[in-house]
């Protein structure tokens, strides 16, 4: 687990963007959503996560970005284990829990332990992933996380759910037609 980044010059007299311009700008990006889960000694630990995204093939790693305040990224540095549930589009519910302050937000949902590393993995899921922590870089009032994955599966037949300017939005699934199957 190796810690590394190379600070940037400071652009000094060059003033950030306000908070609300940058939830405008970034809320634009329509992106899925995960869950990230961890487990401990005291038991599963999750949240609800949209920034998640690919980082390299060889070898297979992903990243996310956690609040520095986040207990399950506690857990994931302590750990040194996290999964990725990629919530389907009958996962709003379990989306809006994990984003909850709820202290028993895995009491009552369907989750089984992952084969590879044990964490908790959710249903319903369009994918999970297993990951094992490589790297973590604090970035301001996130930390990133970088996992190798290890393990995980894949539900052929569902659709994502999607975040996009503040709400929840459901994809279509494109349908060819005849003269583009041609």
């Amino acid at each position: 687990m190796g810690t590394s980044s190379r600070p940037l010059t400071d652009h000094a007299g060059i003033a950030s963007v306000d908070r609300q311009t940058f939830r405008s700008l970034l809320g634009s990006l329509a992106g899925g959503v995960s869950v990230i889960t961890a487990l401990d000694d005291t038991g599963p630990k999750g949240f609800t996560c949209s920034a998640v995204c690919s980082v390299s093939a060889a070898p297979p790693l992903l990243l996310s970005g956690i609040s520095n305040r986040s207990g399950t990224l506690r857990t994931i540095l302590e750990t040194g284990r996290f999964g990725v549930n990629l919530l389907s589009e009958q996962g709003r519910g379990m989306s809006d829990l994990f984003a909850s302050d709820c202290g028993t937000k895995f009491d009552g949902i369907g989750w089984e332990p992952g084969k590879v590393t044990g964490i908790p993995l959710l249903e319903p899921t369009v994918a999970h992933a297993e990951c094992v922590l490589t790297q973590s870089v604090v970035a301001g009032d996130h930390t990133i996380v970088v996992g190798r994955i290890v393990g995980g599966g894949i539900e052929q037949e569902r659709l994502p759910l999607a975040y996009w300017r503040g709400d929840y939005r459901r994809l279509l699934r494109h349908e060819p037609s005849r003269t583009e199957e041609s």
